[in-house]
């Protein structure tokens, strides 16, 4: 396609951001933002949407969560994976239970996810994506009238990670094929190469991961085959007055 050609169809374009640490390197100003981190921070909240929670408040630092116990709030809480002794319990996707969360107000905060969401407040509109709504995330993306989209990946610590990118891969892969975005971005083809040679075998390729070994040692890899099977649900939480809710 020629540049001539995007100009005349209004074809946007998609941009992969790797870590939250790059992102003053992007103008996303004009941009639709979807924070990712398959393992396990937006899968975790994609399922208390699903369950029924009324409100995800992504808290990035220890010590706010730590604040939002203290004035009533039900806190999911961890750092490494490990939930922290104040907290009603971790982030876990089979925590978020519709007995826990159905018509809640949560209060939530991870090592890399939550922080990544609160980086993102300055684009357009942000979204949370997951294998667990990989295309009601992109038919949000599709009809929006105007404004890019860019992916970011909640990465590690500052660093990139393989699972936040093959979800990059398999929403861009979907967004190109539909003809409404394009994109001439290394981030973006880099990670449709990824999704391109893992998708065909999925659960083997996840044996490269880092942080599935992480969760591993700690006993907390059962989520894994939850947390890359799409399109369990339909709901795409948004990012509103720095509450995460369903929009109608």
């Amino acid at each position: 396609f020629t540049p001539y050609f995007f100009k005349a169809m209004e074809i946007r374009t998609v941009e992969v951001c790797f870590n939250p640490e790059n992102l003053e390197y992007y103008d996303y100003s004009n941009c639709h933002i979807v924070v990712v981190d398959v393992l396990r921070a937006t899968s975790a909240i994609c399922a208390a949407f699903a369950n029924g929670a009324n409100s995800i408040i992504p808290i990035p630092t220890v010590e706010e969560a730590r604040e939002a116990k203290k004035k009533g709030y039900m806190v999911a809480a961890e750092r490494n994976g490990i939930t922290l002794d104040f907290a009603d319990f971790g982030n876990s996707p089979f925590n978020f239970t519709p007995e826990r969360v159905g018509g809640k107000d949560v209060a939530y905060s991870t090592t890399n996810g939550t922080q990544a969401i609160v980086k993102a407040s300055g684009g357009l509109s942000v979204a949370i994506g997951s294998f667990l709504n990989l295309n009601a995330v992109a038919k949000w993306l599709n009809a929006k009238e105007q404004g890019n989209a860019l992916i970011l990946c909640a990465g590690w610590k500052g660093q990139f990670c393989l699972e936040d990118t093959l979800f990059a891969g398999a929403l861009s892969e979907i967004l190109i094929n539909s003809y409404s975005y394009a994109s001439i971005s290394d981030s973006v083809q880099a990670s449709l190469q990824l999704w391109n040679t893992a998708k065909t075998d999925m659960f083997s390729y996840l044996e490269l991961i880092a942080q599935r070994h992480r969760l591993k040692k700690m006993g907390l890899d059962d989520v894994l085959e939850y947390c890359f099977t799409p399109d369990s649900t339909s709901k795409v939480p948004e990012l509103a007055n720095g509450r995460l809710v369903v929009l109608e």
